[in-house]
């Protein structure tokens, strides 16, 4: 499944702007502005899409990538920007 190149570039700017990581953003050689979690989320939206929640497939994927905790909510907000996106492309 080939994923357009804009679509990864808006996810990882939201992700940028969002910034789970804090200040350990830093410390993470290869994060590249999180342009693997941007297509990870983009691909298990795709797949999940319509019935799948958004907010969850953040939190799994950002959870997974850096062993934290983020709750659902704290994923909602970065969510809807993530659809609104993806509404607009």
């Amino acid at each position: 499944m080939a994923i357009p190149d804009e679509q990864i570039r808006k996810v990882m700017a939201v992700l940028t702007e969002w910034n789970p990581l804090g200040a350990r953003a830093n410390t993470i050689r290869d994060l590249d502005n999180y342009r693997t979690e941007a297509v990870d989320i983009l691909v298990n939206l795709s797949i999940s899409a319509p019935i799948g929640n958004p907010a969850v497939v953040i939190q799994e994927v950002i959870n997974q990538a850096f062993d934290l905790s983020l709750s659902i909510e704290d994923c909602v907000c970065v969510s809807r920007k993530i659809q609104e996106l993806l509404t607009v492309s």
